[in-house]
């Protein structure tokens, strides 16, 4: 399996397939050419001495101080080891691999002016799994992730720890046997490279750490939303809710594509539940809470918010984002600032807000499960209450991680200090933007994981009472892994068994093969 890259094609999905399934990445004939070519520019510069910012001068502050031509090369790697100031626990393996596969993207398009061979080192480093161990604090977003970048770099040159791997994915998410990246690319037939003109500015000018969180909360918040709206449904059944806040009709009235779709969503999960037609005529109730009345509304919400951020990612994935850059049908550069992180910085912040919101609902749900005179269920859904504690505490771990998540949510672009003597006056804090919304997805995914665990406990209780076909699948996927609570035992493990079916996908498949879900 092989994955191409011109600069102009990486979607969401690649990246998904990229992390799956370990592609051989190689560039195109086309994107070789155009690295080529653009290389011969800079050289032609470097040869007439010409003043061209980071090629024959320095950086940032020091763009004003010329660059002789002898201390050109000594100049980039200067750059790599006086910028690799990272801090902090390590950034996981698999975002680590993505960001290399972002940056080699960057350049194939061919106007940063790097050296064919040096890019093909970067690629060369990915499909070997060799991944150079990076601190995950230290960028201010904007000149890129200079500090992060700059650490992945020290891997080029020899200059760092890596670690060699024989897969990287999700579930790669640390660093735990390192070596010295020159004796590991000795031991696969490969040497550090000796950086020359514009090569280390071209490298880690960029936003391929914000970017790369960015893609992986992507692609899992998508899935996530799907999820929300089952582990709803399920809540629903658990419940006895009316459906009839899911009409079309209402929906088209206000017609936000999110909504409309979370609606449809409701109904084909509980479609053909023998609990709400049980409830039909005799339940004396008009209408339900806002947690559950108004999921389209709340889901329907965060599902255009997430659409809306990855299609703004998916814009950064094949975005030239260094400086200067280089037009080679026209023999030109251009100073500028593509560089800077403010849209990945805004995209992951509302995503922050998106993906919060998620959670805050379903603890509500949850709440309204375990109190029993809300849910004329059993008191934290157990028979033997006070003896038994039920799933009381799962709803505190909820409410915990909801909090925990108002407080991630606080948007780190909003801030800004400035930077290189105030020649850097505005920066975009995006990669600290992407850091919490990582946290935070990670906190909605355990959320709705309780949320499952508690309305598969409430399903219990309305026996013989079947869900329906679409709720029906996920509570029998559950219980594949969690049997019912029929007396207090360590809710740790069921809960991680469910993150874990939440994580996997294998939660969603199980609903899938047997209804569509938008």
């Amino acid at each position: 399996m092989k994955l191409a890259l011109n600069g102009k094609s990486l979607t969401l999905e690649k990246i998904d397939f990229f992390l799956k399934e370990n592609p051989t990445v190689e560039l195109t004939n086309d994107a070789k050419k155009k690295v080529i070519k653009a290389r011969a520019l800079v050289e032609k510069w470097v040869a007439e001495d010409k003043v061209v910012y980071g090629v024959t001068t320095g950086f940032g502050e020091f763009s004003n101080v010329k660059i002789s031509k002898d201390e050109n090369d000594q100049l980039q790697e200067n750059l790599i080891v006086s910028h690799a100031t990272g801090v902090g626990e390590n950034l996981p393996p698999y975002i680590i691999k993505i960001m290399m596969l972002l940056r080699a993207n960057a350049l194939a398009a061919g106007h940063s002016g790097i050296r064919l061979e040096t890019l093909q080192l970067l690629i060369d480093m990915m499909n070997k799994n060799i991944i150079p161990v990076i601190p995950s604090q230290g960028s201010v977003g904007s000149s890129g992730d200079l500090a992060p970048l700059a650490h992945l770099v020290l891997g080029m040159i020899g200059k760092s720890k890596v670690q060699v791997f024989k897969k990287v994915d999700e579930e790669t998410d640390k660093f735990t046997n390192t070596i010295l990246s020159k004796s590991a690319l000795k031991k696969h037939g490969l040497s550090p490279v000796k950086l020359r003109a514009k090569e280390g500015l071209a490298l880690i000018n960029g936003t391929q750490m914000m970017t790369a969180f960015a893609s992986v909360i992507c692609n899992r918040a998508r899935k996530l939303n799907k999820l929300a709206d089952g582990s709803a449904a399920l809540s629903h059944e658990a419940l006895r809710a009316t459906d009839k806040a899911y009409d079309a009709r209402l929906h088209k009235l206000r017609p936000f594509p999110g909504q409309i779709t979370t609606a449809k969503n409701m109904l084909e999960l509980i479609k053909g539940s023998e609990i709400r037609k049980s409830h039909l005529k005799n339940d004396p109730r008009v209408q339900d809470s806002y947690s559950i009345r108004c999921i389209p509304q709340i889901h329907g919400a965060s599902r255009d918010a997430i659409d809306y951020v990855c299609s703004k990612v998916e814009i950064e994935l094949n975005s030239v984002n260094d400086n200067p850059l280089i037009f080679p049908e026209q023999g030109d550069h251009r100073e500028g600032g593509n560089f800077h992180g403010q849209p990945m910085a805004l995209a992951m912040d509302f995503m922050s807000i998106a993906l919060a919101e998620l959670a805050s609902v379903s603890e509500r749900r949850i709440e309204r499960l375990v109190n029993g005179s809300l849910s004329q269920l059993p008191r934290f859904l157990t028979e033997h209450g006070g003896l038994n504690s039920g799933l009381m505490i799962a709803q505190y771990t909820a409410a915990a991680l909801v909090s925990e998540n108002k407080t991630l949510s606080h948007p780190a672009s909003v801030d800004s200090i400035p930077t290189s003597a105030n020649q850097e006056d505005h920066n975009s804090m995006g990669s600290i933007a992407a850091r919490k919304c990582y946290e935070i997805l990670k906190n909605v995914e355990t959320v709705i994981a309780i949320e499952y665990l508690t309305a598969a406990q409430g399903i219990e209780f309305l026996n013989p009472l079947k869900p329906g076909k679409g709720t029906g699948a996920l509570y029998k996927k559950i219980r594949t892994q969690v049997k019912p609570l029929n007396k207090d035992r360590l809710l740790y493990d069921d809960i991680q068994k469910v993150i874990n079916l939440v994580k996997s996908g294998e939660l969603l498949k199980s609903v899938e093969n047997v209804i569509t879900l938008k």
